[in-house]
């Protein structure tokens, strides 16, 4: 069995590269991956402890988490159509809240 160390190691690495993605990219479709990557990475830390502990309320967690996480994969993509049909560009440097 592997420790819970490595897995909280793994999460912690996914939720940094996450992170990182939101703040560097200036790409929507990127910082909206980064996101759902860092989702994932509590995904991971919840089922670790929740196994760790033996308890279920992890699990109910991650359930909750993906469902969110599916929403705002889903909503964030619509914005994004939306905003390139009107904009030509998803580069968020090129935005102009004047602009409308």
């Amino acid at each position: 069995m592997v420790p819970i160390p490595a897995y909280l190691v793994l999460a912690m690495i996914l939720f940094g590269i996450g992170a990182v993605g939101v703040l560097i990219s200036r790409n929507m479709i990127v910082m909206v991956m980064s996101i759902e990557l860092m989702l994932n990475a509590a995904n991971l830390a919840l089922i670790a402890f929740s196994r760790a502990l033996n308890i279920m309320d992890g699990h109910v967690f991650v359930f909750l988490v993906l469902t969110v996480a599916a929403a705002e994969a889903a909503v964030g993509l619509a914005m994004i159509v939306t905003l390139y049909k009107n904009r030509d560009t998803i580069n968020i440097d090129r935005f102009d809240r004047m602009k409308w």
